[in-house]
C-alpha cells in the first residue's frame, strides 16, 4: 500500500516539472524580454504639450532624464565654469553652468537672456550669483530669443508645437539639467529672465510648481485679455493666451513673483510691467529703478540679490 503511494508521488513530481521544450521556450522568452528592453526602453518621462480650452499650456511634470555633455570647462578663483549641451527636443542647447567652489549642495537659478543676447550674455547675473553661493546656468535661447508670433500661430492652427511653447520647455529642461546634478540643493531653484527671456521664465515656474520662484528684469505680459474683445477665432484666442505670461500668473503663488524695471525702458514700457503685476496675486514685489533702461542695471543688484537670498535662502 505505502509502495504505491509513494509511486503516485514520484509520479506526480514528475508530471509538475517542466519539459525541455517548455524551458526552451521560457529561456527564448526571457532573451526577448532583455532585448526588448535594451532597444526599446521604457521612457520615464514624458515631453508631450497641450494647451487646454483656456489657453493654458501644460507639459509633463515628470520629463525625464537629461543627456547633458560637458564641453569644456575652466577654473575660476572660486567657481568652475562648465559650458554644456543638452537635447530640449529638436534643438541642442548650450549654456554656462557655474558652480562655486563649496564642499556641499548648493542652490541654484536658471537665467534665461533677452533676445538677440547669447548665453555669455547672462554671466554679469551668473557672477553676483555665484559671490552670493549659487550655482547658475545661463542658457543659449532659441532664435537667441526672438519670437515669431505669425509663424508660430500657424504651427498652432495645424496642431504643431509653437517655437513658443519649446521655448518654454528649453527652461524647463535647464531646471531639470540643474535638478540631476549632485552638486545642486534640488530643492532650491529659481529661475530669473530678461526681457524675452523673462516672459518664458514666468510661465516655466507656473507649469512646474517645484520652482522657487520666478525674478522677471524688464520684462511684461502681452495683456491679451484687453485685445481679444473683438476676436472669434476660438484658436486664435487659445494661442495668444498660451503665449502670455499673464495667462499663468495665478499658477505661480505660493511661490514670490518678482518684478524689477527701469523707469527709462524704451523697449518694454515701464507701465506694461506694472499691468502684469497688477494681476500677479501675492507673494509678489516689484521694484522701480532709475538707472540703465532696458536689462539689468546697477540699481537692480541689491533688490536682486536680496530677494534670491529671500527664495533660496
Amino acid at each position: 500500500m505505502n509502495s504505491k503511494k509513494n509511486k503516485q508521488r514520484i509520479s506526480s513530481k514528475v508530471k509538475e516539472q517542466p519539459s525541455g521544450k517548455s524551458r526552451t521556450i521560457s529561456f527564448i522568452l526571457g532573451i526577448f524580454i532583455i532585448l526588448a528592453l535594451v532597444y526599446f526602453p521604457i521612457p520615464w518621462g514624458s515631453q508631450e504639450w497641450k494647451v487646454d480650452k483656456d489657453g493654458l499650456l501644460s507639459y509633463p511634470e515628470n520629463r525625464g532624464k537629461v543627456d547633458v555633455k560637458i564641453l569644456k570647462t575652466e577654473s575660476g578663483s572660486n567657481y568652475s565654469l562648465e559650458t554644456i549641451s543638452f537635447q530640449s527636443k529638436d534643438y541642442t542647447v548650450e549654456g554656462l553652468l557655474r558652480i562655486p567652489t563649496l564642499n556641499k549642495k548648493v542652490p541654484a537659478i536658471v537665467i534665461l537672456p533677452g533676445a538677440t543676447v547669447p548665453k555669455e550674455g547672462t554671466q554679469t547675473l551668473a557672477e553676483i550669483f555665484s559671490n552670493m553661493g549659487y550655482a547658475s546656468l545661463g542658457i543659449e535661447q532659441r532664435n537667441r530669443g526672438g519670437v515669431d508670433m505669425e509663424y508660430d500661430y500657424s504651427l498652432f492652427k495645424d496642431g504643431k508645437e509653437p517655437i513658443e511653447h519649446k521655448m518654454v520647455f528649453d527652461a524647463l529642461r535647464s531646471v531639470d539639467v540643474l535638478r540631476q546634478d549632485s552638486r545642486i540643493d534640488t530643492k532650491r531653484i529659481a529661475i530669473v529672465g530678461e526681457s524675452n527671456g523673462g516672459r518664458f521664465a514666468i510661465i516655466a515656474t507656473a507649469l512646474d510648481p517645484s520652482i522657487s520662484g520666478v525674478i522677471g528684469i524688464s520684462t511684461s505680459g502681452y495683456d491679451t485679455e484687453s485685445q481679444i474683445a473683438g476676436l472669434s477665432d476660438e484658436t486664435l484666442i487659445r494661442f495668444y493666451r498660451s503665449i502670455d505670461p499673464d495667462t499663468y500668473l495665478n499658477l505661480i503663488p505660493p511661490r514670490k513673483f518678482v518684478m524689477m524695471h527701469s523707469d527709462n525702458d524704451n523697449i518694454i514700457p515701464i507701465k506694461l510691467a506694472k499691468k502684469t503685476f497688477e494681476k500677479a496675486k501675492e507673494p509678489k514685489q516689484f521694484f522701480e529703478v532709475t538707472t540703465g533702461s532696458h536689462g539689468f542695471s546697477e540699481g537692480m543688484r541689491a533688490p536682486l540679490m536680496n530677494e534670491a537670498k529671500q527664495m533660496l535662502g
